[in-house]
C-alpha cells in the first residue's frame, strides 16, 4: 500500500492522472444519450419560424441541441422521429421539446399544381394608347379595354406536409467527431480557376459555407488546403466534406461560380447576394409556375417554376431608371428583364407597363427544367429552382472554381471502416502485449507498458475533441503509428533502466535520462518528417500528420515520463 501511495503522489504520475480526468470531461462519453441531434435548420422553414437556431460552426457534438419529444411523445432515435413526422397533417401545431427548450411549430401544406387539358377564359382590363379626335384634333390617350385571355385550367391540391426544416442525425455519444471516412458522405477538392490571394480564398470559403448551409445540408466542413507551405508558393485548394449529400447535389452547388445577374438591355438591375433582401422558399409563393406548368417537348417533358423575391431599394431604383424611357407595346415594355446564370441566359421576363419608371421591390423569378417523364421534369425543375434560390441568397463566388477531385463514401462503408479500424487497433495492442510477455517474461513490466499505450490513445482522442479535429482513417493510422513509437520508447526506457539496476542503485536514473535523450531525438525526427505530409495530396494526408504529431507530443511530455517514474520505482523495489 505504501508503494502504491508513493507511486500516485509521484509528480509525473499525478500529471498523467490529472490529464486523464480532464480528458474524460473533454470526450464527455454518454452511451445512453437519447433523441436526435439537430444538425442544421432550413431557411424560412417551420423550425426557423418557431425560433429554433441552427447550430454554430465547430460546435462540440454533445453541445448540439437534441429533440427528445414531440407532442409529449418520446423521440428516442431517428426512426421514432421519422415515424412521427410521417403522420403529420397540414396546419397542425406541434410541441417540440429539446434538451434546451420547448418550441411550438406550425406545419405548412405541400401544394401541388397540375395542368389540366381543359382551358379557362378570363376577361381582364388592359390599358392601351389609342388615337381619338378631341375638338377636331387627334390625340393619343390611354383607354381601358377588355381583353379575352385563355389559359389551361390548373388544379391546385394539398398533397402532404412540407418538411419541418430539421436536418437531423443520431444523438452523439461523445465529443469525438467522426470524419467522412467513418460516417459517409461526399468529399470534394476544389481549385480556383486562377491564382487568388489568401484573403480571396478565405472569402470563397465563407461563401461556400453559407451556400451549403442555406441549401439545407448539415455536417459541412469547408477548409483551406494547399500542396505546400505558403512561403513555397504552392497551389491553394478548398476541401469540402459533406455528410449525407449525394454527388449530384454537390456537383450542382459547387461546380459553378454561381454568378447571377438580371439585366435590362445592357444595364444591370440586380445581382445575387446583397441586391436581394428576401427570397421566398415556401409553397405559397414558390413552386411550379401555374401559368406555364408542364408540357411535352421534343426530348420528353418540360416544366416551369416561379418564386418571388424582394429587391433592395437601390436595386429597385436601378430598375426604375432603366425602364423610365422604354416604350409600351401591347401592355408590356419594349425591353425584357433577362436573367443570366454563370454568364449564360436562363430566362426572359416581360415587364408590365405599369412598372415603367417605378421602383418596385417585389418581383417574380421564373425558370424551367426538363425530364424524360412529367414527374422527372417536375423534380428537376424544383431542384433547379432550389439551387437558384440558394445562389440568389448567398451571391456569387469571387472567381470561378473547378472540381479537382470528388469522392463519394457510403455510410454503410463508413461503419465497416470504423469496425475494422477498431479490430485492427485491438489486434495491434494484443500483439504488442504478447511480444512483451515473451521478451520480459514478467507481467509486472508488461502491464505498465500497455496501460501507458492505452493512456496515450485516450489523451490523443481527448485532445482531438478539444480542438475539434475529425477522426478519420488517416487519423487512426497516425494513432496506431504513434502507439507503435510509444511502445518502442517504453522498451528503450525499460532496457536502459534495467541495465542501470545491475550496476548500482543510483545508475538507473542516469540511464533513464539517457533513454529520454534518445526519445526526444526520435520525437524531433518524427515531427520534422510529418510536417511535409501535412501538405501532401493537397492536404488529404493532413489528418495522419496532425494526429501523429499530437500523439507523440502527448507521449513525450506526459505518458512516457510517467512510465519512466513507474519503472524506476519497480526497479528500486
Amino acid at each position: 500500500m505504501a508503494e502504491i501511495k508513493k507511486l500516485i503522489w509521484n509528480f509525473r504520475v499525478m500529471i498523467l492522472i490529472i490529464c486523464l480526468v480532464l480528458g474524460f470531461f473533454a470526450i464527455n462519453p454518454n452511451p445512453w444519450n437519447e433523441g436526435v441531434a439537430i444538425k442544421a435548420i432550413a431557411r424560412n422553414s417551420s423550425a426557423e419560424l418557431a425560433g429554433i437556431e441552427p447550430p454554430k460552426a465547430n460546435l462540440a457534438p454533445m453541445a448540439h441541441e437534441r429533440i427528445i419529444a414531440m407532442n409529449n411523445k418520446p423521440i428516442a432515435d431517428m426512426q421514432a422521429y421519422y415515424d412521427f413526422t410521417a403522420k403529420l397533417e397540414p396546419d397542425q401545431t406541434i410541441q417540440v421539446k429539446t434538451n434546451k427548450n420547448t418550441y411550438k411549430l406550425q406545419t405548412k401544406p405541400e401544394i401541388r399544381t397540375t395542368i389540366l387539358n381543359e382551358t379557362e377564359i378570363f376577361w381582364i382590363n388592359e390599358t392601351k394608347e389609342v388615337n381619338e379626335t378631341i375638338n377636331g384634333t387627334k390625340t393619343l390617350v390611354n383607354k381601358t379595354v377588355e381583353k379575352k385571355v385563355e389559359q389551361p385550367k390548373i388544379l391546385t391540391e394539398v398533397v402532404g406536409v412540407e418538411p419541418l426544416g430539421f436536418s437531423i442525425g443520431p444523438a452523439p455519444t461523445s465529443n469525438l467527431r467522426k470524419g467522412l471516412d467513418l460516417q459517409g458522405g461526399t468529399r470534394v477538392l476544389l481549385r480556383p480557376a486562377e491564382d487568388v490571394s489568401k484573403e480571396t480564398l478565405a472569402l470563397m470559403v465563407d461563401s461556400l459555407k453559407e451556400r451549403l448551409n442555406v441549401y439545407g445540408l448539415g455536417d459541412v466542413v469547408v477548409t483551406e488546403v494547399s500542396d505546400s507551405p505558403d512561403f513555397l508558393g504552392g497551389k491553394r485548394f478548398i476541401l469540402v466534406e459533406i455528410a449525407g449529400a449525394t454527388e449530384e447535389e454537390v456537383r450542382g452547388l459547387l461546380g459553378k461560380q454561381g454568378k447571377f445577374e438580371a439585366k435590362i438591355g445592357n444595364g444591370s438591375v440586380f445581382k445575387g447576394g446583397n441586391d436581394i433582401t428576401y427570397v421566398c422558399r415556401t409553397a405559397q409563393c414558390s413552386g411550379i409556375d401555374p401559368n406555364r406548368g408542364c408540357g411535352k417537348t421534343q426530348d420528353g417533358w418540360g416544366c416551369a417554376f416561379q418564386f418571388s423575391i424582394t429587391l433592395s431599394p437601390e436595386a429597385a431604383q436601378r430598375q426604375a431608371d432603366l425602364t423610365k424611357d422604354l416604350k409600351v407595346i401591347s401592355g408590356s415594355l419594349s425591353e425584357q428583364l433577362i436573367l443570366f446564370l454563370d454568364d449564360q441566359e436562363v430566362d426572359r421576363l416581360s415587364i408590365a407597363a405599369e412598372l415603367r419608371g417605378r421602383a418596385t421591390t417585389d418581383i417574380a423569378i421564373t425558370g424551367g427544367g426538363n425530364g424524360a417523364s412529367e414527374q422527372a421534369a417536375m423534380e428537376n425543375t424544383l431542384k433547379s429552382m432550389k439551387r437558384l434560390q440558394t445562389i440568389l441568397i448567398t451571391g456569387s463566388l469571387p472567381v470561378k472554381i473547378e472540381i479537382e477531385r470528388i469522392d463519394n463514401i457510403s455510410p454503410i462503408l463508413g461503419k465497416e471502416f470504423l469496425k475494422n479500424a477498431f479490430y485492427v487497433g485491438f489486434l495491434a495492442l494484443l500483439g504488442v502485449a504478447v511480444v512483451l510477455m515473451i521478451v520480459y517474461r514478467k507481467i509486472i513490466i508488461s502491464i505498465p507498458i500497455m496501460i501507458t499505450a492505452l493512456s496515450e490513445i485516450f489523451l490523443t482522442l481527448a485532445m482531438a475533441s478539444l480542438i475539434g479535429w475529425n477522426i478519420d482513417l488517416s487519423a487512426i493510422a497516425g494513432l496506431i503509428l504513434a502507439v507503435g513509437t510509444g511502445v518502442n520508447d517504453q522498451i528503450v526506457i525499460t532496457d536502459e533502466a534495467a541495465k542501470g539496476g545491475t550496476e548500482g542503485s543510483y545508475n538507473w536514473k542516469e540511464r533513464i535520462k539517457r533513454a529520454f535523450f534518445i526519445i526526444f531525438s526520435a520525437y524531433m525526427t518524427i515531427v520534422v518528417a510529418m510536417i511535409p505530409l501535412m501538405f501532401a495530396g493537397a492536404g488529404l494526408l493532413k489528418g495522419f500528420a496532425i494526429t501523429t504529431i499530437l500523439a507523440v507530443t502527448i507521449g513525450v511530455l506526459i505518458t512516457r515520463p510517467a512510465y519512466g517514474a513507474v519503472i524506476g520505482m519497480l526497479l528500486e523495489k
